[in-house]
């Protein structure tokens, strides 16, 4: 499971759909539930020159573990809760067969 927030600027792996991930924002991405890059992102890094890039415009930080995490009623019922939020990866598709 992990936790994800960002303190300011932007994360390079959330910049597109659904408005992206805004400082003060957070994820909850239990064990065994899909994650990563949002569409977008996945297609400019796959395209990109493989050579060094530097990355310095934000602030985030993970808290990862074995355990589940479980997220408070408040939490679920907030206002400013990112609606949809699985749309992302909308369009992505599959790279890895059997």
């Amino acid at each position: 499971s992990e936790y994800m927030g960002l303190i300011e600027g932007a994360y390079d792996a959330k910049t597109g759909g659904a408005g992206g991930f805004v400082p003060g924002g957070g994820s909850l991405h239990n064990m065994m539930s899909a994650h990563g890059p949002d569409h977008e992102t996945f297609l400019r890094a796959s395209t990109a020159e493989l050579a060094p890039h530097k990355v310095d415009d934000g602030l985030a930080f993970m808290f990862e573990t074995r355990w589940p995490i479980t997220a408070t009623r408040q939490a679920l019922e907030a206002d400013h809760l990112q609606k949809r939020y699985d749309e992302v990866w909308q369009g992505l598709e599959r790279h890895f067969r059997p």
